[in-house]
């Protein structure tokens, strides 16, 4: 970090939180970085995992279930029984959450689909594009401490609106050979019956390569810790992915029209995801810094996860800045996977955010809503990826196949223009494949 911006920083010392007041634009970018990890060696080892399981499939991924979770897999599909007795103990009160979250992402993301629409060029020249489903995905949930059945959901739904043929799902089991059972559940109501014991770098190689026992994908989709991350990376060449991804991340946009205990929790929510977590907050006074920072350490007390929260606020920011112009300028550098808009004209501001994976406006509009239950898709790009990618949606399930259909008359119409360019470009047969037609 350069001297300039040294000078500019200070730190809570019950928090650990970074503040900027009132940094020159000169210096945002820096502000901006993410922590960066050296993920050579990382890489070197998630490649000899995958190269294990596609020499060796299912006795790769034994070998690599007890070594890494401590569990001896006979069996890797989850059973009919394992299914209804998931069901069965699921208590009614997660039961009805569950429905009531299906419902609302259902709803939303059946209003993404597309009508076909044929488009008249020209007399005699017809072009159109229809979506098809890819046929065989592959969801990836995390399992270890929070196992995340809402990103069953997530995924799961979309995949069944768009009519993929085949969906599979691994996650990790624990050490009894248990998958949580609110996984089980959230699968069993999108439909998913093809579940596998099956987690870390091993479960992505299986899906990309296939085994005697697990099927091999068009593309997969779904969060994980780094060495997941990696191996998505790294079967790119194979298989199509969702998004890059990287560590989870929230932005809050903050004027005194905050509510700082609102949003306190909102960072902390971001906090606890994992140590390597990033939650930012622009603010216009140091009074909304501190108020907020004040119910951070209070509420962080209560938290069961408070020892990753920790970790995580130590490389996190506030940035003090003029007015909100600037505040929504600095957020659309960082590109946030979550940004929060906990202001007075949240509304005014909507459109100058160009960079952002899912926006949250205004004080009763919490991160978790999206999360959860509100509709939206909650697998958002992260690490700056916001700027060129999107969130899951029911396009992330679909190809975009275009036709087009033209009569005698309408090649006529094209043919000089045609046979032009690519004589021009050197490629005759191109030229030729419409004199023919002419001709005739």
């Amino acid at each position: 970090m350069s001297k300039s911006v040294k000078n500019i920083l200070t730190q809570y010392k019950n928090s650990g939180i970074s503040i900027y007041d009132k940094p020159e634009t000169t210096l945002w970018s820096k502000i901006c970085s993410r922590p960066v990890f050296d993920n050579t060696s990382l890489n070197l080892a998630v490649g000899k995992i995958i190269k294990e399981v596609k020499d060796k499939g299912d006795i790769a991924l034994r070998k690599f279930a007890q070594k890494f979770d401590g569990v001896a897999i006979d069996r890797f599909q989850v059973s009919d029984e394992e299914l209804k007795s998931a069901v069965k103990n699921i208590s009614p009160s997660l039961k009805a959450a569950i429905q009531q979250a299906k419902r609302n992402i259902e709803l939303f993301h059946r209003t993404q689909k597309e009508e076909v629409r044929k488009i008249h060029i020209s007399k005699g020249i017809i072009c159109w594009r229809e979506s098809r489903a890819i046929e065989s995905v592959g969801l990836y949930i995390p399992g270890g401490s929070a196992p995340l059945f809402s990103t069953v959901l997530m995924l799961g739904i979309p995949a069944l609106i768009a009519g993929c043929k085949e969906v599979i799902l691994c996650t990790p089991c624990d050490k009894t050979g248990k998958i949580n059972e609110a996984v089980l559940y959230a699968a069993s109501v999108c439909k998913i019956s093809k579940i596998y014991k099956v987690g870390g770098a091993q479960a992505i190689a299986a899906m990309a390569l296939g085994t005697d026992t697990i099927p091999s994908v068009h593309k997969i989709f779904g969060p994980g810790n780094q060495y997941v991350t990696a191996a998505k990376q790294l079967v790119q060449n194979k298989i199509a992915i969702d998004m890059p991804a990287g560590p989870s991340e929230v932005l809050v946009i903050a004027d005194d029209s905050c509510v700082p205990a609102f949003v306190a929790s909102d960072l902390l929510a971001q906090a606890e995801h994992g140590p390597d977590s990033q939650v930012i907050m622009i603010c216009t006074s140091k009074k909304i810094a501190n108020e907020v920072e004040k119910e951070i350490v209070k509420q962080m007390e209560d938290l069961p996860r408070k020892d990753i929260v920790a970790k995580s606020l130590k490389h996190s920011k506030f940035i003090i800045l003029k007015n909100l112009n600037q505040a929504v300028a600095f957020s659309n550098l960082y590109a946030p996977e979550h940004l929060i808009l906990a202001c007075r004209i949240s509304q005014r501001l909507l459109k100058q955010i160009v960079n952002a994976g899912s926006v949250f406006v205004g004080n009763y509009s919490p991160e978790s809503a999206g999360d959860y239950a509100s509709g939206t898709n909650h697998t958002l790009p992260t690490n700056g990826f916001a700027a060129m990618y999107s969130g899951v949606s029911l396009d992330s399930f679909y190809k975009k196949i275009t036709f087009q259909q033209l009569n005698k008359t309408g090649l006529q119409s094209l043919s000089k223009t045609i046979i032009t360019m690519a004589e021009a470009e050197g490629l005759q047969a191109h030229s030729n494949a419409v004199k023919k037609r002419m001709s005739n």
